[in-house]
């Protein structure tokens, strides 16, 4: 028997009972988008399990990763497989089941009493939210991209004025439904944007030049300032967070390349609106936005992709973590979406790291087994309910 194998609950380490409990309770997942509901040959598969939007060099393969070993050791005995398939094996095990079975053995398996799922222009092979719900066994709340908000109003919009009006009639509309806005500015123009509103007449001649070509992604700075400040007024008027995807995602996207005077400017603008702020997927900048959780009360982090990209790896972040970040400003999020793997490791690499975590400060007698236990329950699913009041 592998030494990892040894525990029946799937935990790594031996943990008093109270603390086992909690890491096995079920999670809110506060950040996934939906997945792939056909079945997919290897070649749609693999740029599914990883944040390269290339295929592997010839002769190579995406399964060359930790996310690729992870599939392969910890999703295929949930398809009565051994640990460690081959991936041809796997795949063709995959294909047997069809996509309806390995979709609800997959969610279901993560433990999830809960997806915050990321919705936008979802192609029809994509699972809905609800449908995410319904195969994960689990409650269902949208998250709301106002990017994809915006290039629908653009598309529809016959001038600047009728622009911005219409922008701010659908952005409420939607979060009338929604358990919060999220915001991709970062992978747009970087975090190191003027954090003042722009003035009207400056969107109305940006909006102008939008509509000459609204099928593009919005990239005019002016635009994307004056979609963010209407999102935060729809997001404090409704007391919804509004979320940012950091971390990996584009070159611009990195925490560590953001002006730290100018984003500090923007969380410092928010505070006293009472809006919240999550930083979405900071791995490998983490621990700059673990000093921005920590120096900002309405700041919050997760541990995003190294859940399900750095494999075994993720104990080393979820660590980290727990030294710079209050224990109340941690949320638990797979990052999954295009094949439900995905959800399900996040769901593993998180209490499989976080349970290595506990037990080296339950060891060091720095904790006792009910303060290991409360920040289990916090920030597997206590958060997340109270942040979006679930």
């Amino acid at each position: 028997m592998r030494p990892q194998d040894a525990l029946p609950d799937g935990l790594p380490v031996a943990l008093p009972d109270a603390v086992r409990e909690a890491l096995l309770a079920p999670l809110v997942d506060h950040h996934c988008r939906g997945v792939r509901r056909d079945d997919l040959a290897r070649a749609r598969f693999e740029p599914l399990i990883t944040e390269s939007d290339s295929p592997a060099p010839p002769g190579t393969t995406h399964f060359d990763t930790p996310a690729g070993a992870a599939i392969r050791r910890w999703c295929a005995p949930l398809l009565d497989l051994e640990p460690h398939a081959p991936p041809a094996v796997y795949l063709a095990r995959r294909s047997e089941l069809g996509p309806e079975d390995v979709n609800r053995r997959l969610l279901r398996g993560a433990g999830t009493a809960a997806f915050l799922v990321e919705t936008g222009s979802e192609a029809p092979e994509m699972l809905s939210a609800a449908e995410m719900g319904r195969y994960g066994g689990a409650a269902v709340d949208e998250i709301i991209r106002i990017e994809q908000t915006e290039h629908e109003v653009a598309e529809t919009a016959d001038s600047g004025v009728a622009y911005i009006a219409a922008l701010e009639t659908e952005l409420a509309d939607r979060a009338a439904r929604a358990a919060a806005l999220t915001s991709a500015i970062a992978h747009r123009h970087g975090l190191d944007f003027d954090p003042a509103r722009p003035s009207r007449g400056a969107v109305i001649a940006a909006a102008n030049r939008r509509l000459a070509d609204p099928k593009e992604p919005l990239t005019d700075p002016v635009l994307l300032r004056h979609l963010l400040w209407t999102a935060v007024e729809v997001a404090r008027e409704r007391g919804l967070p509004l979320r940012f995807h950091t971390g990996y995602g584009g070159r611009d996207a990195a925490l560590h390349r953001a002006d730290p005077a100018l984003l500090a400017a923007f969380i410092r603008a928010l505070q006293p609106m009472g809006v919240p702020v999550i930083l979405l997927g900071c791995y490998p900048f983490h621990r700059q936005a673990a000093c921005l959780a920590g120096a900002f009360p309405h700041v919050y982090v997760d541990a995003g992709l190294a859940l399900t990209r750095a494999g075994a790896g993720a104990a080393t972040v979820i660590g980290e973590l727990l030294e710079l970040v209050p224990f109340h400003k941690q949320l638990f999020g797979s990052h999954g979406g295009g094949v439900a793997e995905t959800c399900y490791l996040g769901a593993l690499h998180y209490r499989r790291g976080l349970a290595r975590a506990l037990a080296q400060r339950l060891a060091a007698d720095e904790w006792s087994p009910a303060d290991a236990a409360r920040v289990a329950y916090l920030v597997g699913s206590g958060n997340a309910r109270r942040l979006y009041r679930l």
